[in-house]
This record gives C-alpha cells, sequence and structure tokens, in this order.
C-alpha cells in the first residue's frame, strides 16, 4: 500500500509541474539538479552540481565528483553500460560512439512492466538521451518525476563511456 502512495504522489507531482509547464507555454523539459553525495538535489538548473557515477557494488548508486571529459575523447564503436535498478524495473544503454563523440544512446532495458513505469519513461527517456548526447557525457539532469530512471542512466551510461575511453 505504502508503494502505490508514493507512486501516487510522484505522479501528482509530475502532472502539476506537466500542467504549470503547459501553462507558461514552455517546451523545455522539466527537470531538477544533479544529486550530490549527501543525496540532497540542487533544484537550481544554473549553478555547478556533482554529477552522480556509478557503483560497482550491488548496482547501488552513489554520487563521486569527476571531470566532464574532452569532446571527442571517445573510442569509436559500441559500449554497453551495466545493468542499474530504477527502484521499478533494470535499466540499461548502450553508447553509440563516431568520431570520438556521442551519437546515440540506446536504451536495452528500462523499466515498463506497468502503465506507470511505460508513461514517465516514455517522458524522460527522450529528454536524457538528448542530453546526453548534446553533454557528451554522462553528467545530465535528472527528469523530475523519474528521478530513479534518471539516477540509473547516469550510471549506466558512465559505465558504457568508461569503456569507451
Amino acid at each position: 500500500m505504502k508503494k502505490y502512495l508514493q507512486i501516487t504522489i510522484v505522479l501528482g507531482i509530475f502532472a502539476i509541474l506537466v500542467f504549470f509547464r503547459q501553462m507558461k507555454g514552455n517546451s523545455q523539459p522539466v527537470v531538477v539538479g544533479n544529486t550530490n553525495s549527501s543525496g540532497n538535489s540542487n533544484s537550481s538548473q544554473n549553478s555547478q552540481s556533482t554529477p552522480a557515477q556509478p557503483s560497482n557494488s550491488n548496482s547501488q548508486l552513489t554520487a563521486q565528483p569527476t571531470t566532464a571529459p574532452i569532446l571527442g575523447s571517445y573510442k569509436n564503436g559500441t559500449y554497453n553500460g551495466s545493468v542499474q535498478d530504477a527502484f521499478y524495473g533494470s535499466l540499461q544503454v548502450q553508447a553509440v560512439i563516431a568520431n570520438g563523440k556521442i551519437t546515440d544512446v540506446i536504451f536495452l532495458q528500462y523499466p515498463n512492466d506497468n502503465r506507470t513505469s511505460q508513461y514517465v519513461n516514455s517522458q524522460a527517456d527522450p529528454m536524457l538521451k538528448q542530453e546526453a548526447i548534446q553533454a557528451q557525457s554522462a553528467q545530465v539532469d535528472i527528469v523530475s518525476g523519474a528521478s530513479a530512471s534518471s539516477q540509473a542512466f547516469q550510471a549506466s551510461l558512465a559505465d558504457a563511456l568508461s569503456q569507451a575511453k
């Protein structure tokens, strides 16, 4: 019962954010800043924050500071990230590198076993993919309403990109 209450609250907040975004006429994605090592989120999009990076122990997500990669600094190829726990299911991405840059991010696995997960991921996954390609790193903002999937995305993509160095 507690899980359903949590889902209802998250979806309610997500619906309110979408409503306000539509009222503003803003076509930008609704995001919250990256989480730092204390688990607090930084809601200012203009400030610098510490990105979440993968931990190889039991698929737990932890935040560790890293430096941004130099553009074009990856080896060409296709690299699979590690499978990460996204709370409602597993998430795994594949990074496609061409000419030393991220050209595509493919979702190999993502939570989609219920209608809520399908809806949330249909909204969040394209935003995460677009931002990763634009940033040329796994250092992307967390999408509101999909924080577990966002953190799992960051960790899986960071693992794939570490293989491409």
